[in-house]
């Protein structure tokens, strides 16, 4: 808890300056960051999705996006800084990957 108040402190000290919340901005980016929102394949609250369903050598296949409201910060830092199975590379700051934490870690205590 105390790793996740450190992140947000910076978010809020910029936002009280700004017209919008960390939350309002943090959604906004986890919406749109580069292009193509993170909701598109992880789900509104990064619950995961199925992008896609296919058929591969006669079977049914699913290319899905996974679960990322339940990773821990660094997991989450270094996943958005490489391109791995599908994950495009956004070229995110530091400051919006914190805001996009907090925007799922707020989610998550919504997600049924």
């Amino acid at each position: 808890m105390k790793k996740i108040l450190i992140l947000i402190f910076p978010l809020y000290i910029y936002a009280s300056s700004s017209f919008i919340t960390p939350l309002e901005y943090a959604s906004q980016l986890y919406k749109n960051p580069r292009g193509i929102g993170c909701h598109h394949c992880h789900g509104d609250k990064g619950e995961g999705k199925i992008v896609a369903t296919y058929i591969d050598k006669k079977k049914p296949k699913n290319f899905s996006g996974p679960v990322i409201n339940g990773l821990d910060f660094e997991y989450f830092f270094n996943s958005l800084n490489k391109r791995k199975d599908g994950m495009p590379r956004y070229f995110l700051t530091k400051k919006e990957i914190q805001a996009l934490y907090l925007y799922l870690q707020e989610t998550k205590k919504n997600v049924k």
